[in-house]
Order: structure tokens, then sequence, then C-alpha cells
């Protein structure tokens, strides 16, 4: 578990800034440890749940929220020091427009940190639900996935078979005890006249199921390579972990920009402070459209892309 550095400095300006009792020395980065040390508890509880293949997932996820949460402490107290409350400043030249301004950024601030919040429930649910194509260890996922289900498929083709051939499940090596009177209970209530313990229809969905996981691991396994640019006035970065093309700015863009980033499907995301898409071909194509974020080269984004090269005919040599 990893701790990032707080601002004491900025922390006690802070407090100056704000009441009338001393800063506690330490006291930010205790309050910042204590929240990191019940995710630390988290994140482990959550690994005793999961496969160890989520346990690097979730290790990631931790120290994002650990850098984050940091971030987000030193932001405040920065904030927080700009304007000292009225009661410490007084009524008389109150920088009013100032206070607004500084509750303006409180309300960002305090936004930041409730989307950093919700890491830990990415850490809650790693591990519990479906395998996302943003999963660096998808196709890994899916191959374990796709190994039960063809071990389940021999399983029951094994055990039809032993039925079939002595017309009972007792003795069957494939079953242990329950299993064999779970199959003939089921086999008793079943309304077809010649019932087997897996009927055909199970097999089917099973092998179709199969069939999808796998389509799926190509799919993941043949995804292109991404690169990103440099503009003018920021960066394009192809963010693989995260899954997205992100447009960094060193300045707010503007309504004009903002509206056509929009209409190629960018949109703000004020946790990465970029606006982005998911990584795709078609976010690539939609980057070429738009002006203000053209390549400082002069090429097209799709042009810098590796699986672009790849597919390029090779320039033919002079005679």
């Amino acid at each position: 578990m990893k701790y990032y550095p707080i601002d004491e400095e900025a922390a006690r300006r802070a407090k100056q800034a704000n009441s009338f009792s001393d800063y506690t020395p330490g006291s930010a980065t205790a309050e910042y440890r204590a929240m990191i040390e019940k995710a630390a508890a988290l994140a482990e509880r959550q690994k005793q749940r999961v496969d160890p293949m989520y346990h690097e997932k979730i290790d990631r996820l931790l120290d994002r929220y650990a850098r984050r949460l940091a971030e987000n402490f030193n932001e405040r107290s920065a904030i927080d020091a700009r304007v000292p409350s009225i009661l410490i400043a007084g009524g008389s030249n109150f920088p009013v427009r100032q206070k607004e301004k500084q509750n303006l950024a409180r309300d960002r601030n305090m936004g930041e940190y409730m989307d950093i919040q919700g890491i830990l429930d990415k850490i809650r649910s790693t591990g519990m639900g479906g395998i996302s194509a943003d999963d660096r260890q998808a196709v890994e996922k899916l191959q374990k996935k796709l190994d039960s289900m063809e071990e389940t498929q021999r399983l029951m083709k094994s055990v039809n078979a032993y039925y079939r051939k002595h017309k009972t499940l007792d003795g069957c090596p494939h079953l242990d005890a329950e299993q064999t009177e779970n199959l003939k209970a089921s086999m008793e209530n079943d309304w077809r006249k010649e019932p087997v313990p897996y009927p055909a229809y199970l097999l089917s969905n099973n092998n179709q199921n199969m069939r999808r996981v796998r389509q799926r691991i190509e799919e993941l396994q043949s995804r292109p390579d991404f690169t990103g640019w440099d503009f003018e006035g920021g960066r394009a970065e192809a963010n693989v972990e995260e899954n997205r093309l992100q447009l960094f700015f060193d300045e707010k863009p503007t309504d004009g920009q903002r509206k056509e980033l929009k209409q190629n499907g960018f949109k703000w995301a004020p946790s990465q402070n970029a606006w982005q898409r998911q990584l795709t071909k078609n976010a690539i194509y939609a980057a070429g459209c738009i002006d203000c974020i053209r390549p400082k080269s002069g090429r097209k984004p799709y042009e810098l892309q590796p699986y672009a090269q790849k597919t390029a005919p090779e320039p033919q040599q002079e005679r």
C-alpha cells in the first residue's frame, strides 16, 4: 500500500484562513492515511472473495484511489487558503467576487471527491460481474471461463454416454454421490419419454455460449494498437488501461470547440480532466473531423495509428 504526500503547509494556511484555532501538525496527513487504510482493508476483503487473477486490478484501483485522494486533499487546501472567511477577514472591503470564485472551486473539488469515492465501488465490484473489454486481463479471464465451459460440456457428454451404455447412473466415475442423486431426481421429474441426465438443449445452449466466448476472445486479441498525438494547445492520448481516447487541452476549449467535440462523441470527464470517448477506430475517425485537435504533423489521426501503417501499401521502389 502506497501513501502519496499531503501538503501540510497548504493545510496549515487553509486552517488559518478559516478558523481561529491553531492547526494541528500532521492532521491532514493523518486524515488522508486513515481513509487509505480503510480502503486498503476493503481491497483485502475483496481479494478474499474473488479469484487471484483479479488481485492486480484491485491493487491498481487502490493505488489510483490513494493518488487521486491526495491530489484532491491538496487542491482543497489550496482552494481554502485563497480567500479567508469573513469571520477572519472582517466585513470591510471583503472580496465578494473572489469568494464566489472560491466557492465554485470548492464545489468542483467536492464533485471530484465524490467521483474518487466511486473507485471504492469499483473495488467492491471487481471480480463479481461480467468481463469488460476495458479489463487488461479480459482475454485471460475469458479463456478461463471458456475452459470451464468446455470441461462442463465434456462432463455432460461423458455422463450421458455412461447412462446410455449402463441404463443407470450408479457407479458413474464422472459424478460424486450428491451429483448422482440430483440427476436421478431431475430425470424422475422430466416429462420426456426417455429422459437422459443432461437433455440435448443443455448441451446445445452451452455450445452456443462457448462459441460466443471464443468469438469475443478473437475480437479482443485482434484489437488494434493505438497511439496519441500532439495538437496546437494540447495532446491526444490513447489510454489503453481506461480504454479511452483522451484529449487534454492547455486551456479551456471555446464554446465552438466544445460543441464540435460533443458532436463527435467526446464528453468531458472531470475525474480525468480530459475530453474522452471509448478507444475505438471510430473514435480515431471522429477525431479526424475535429479541426482543433488536428495533429501538428499535418497528418490525419488515422494515418498515425500503428494498425493503419501495418495495412498501408509499401511504396514502390524507383527503377
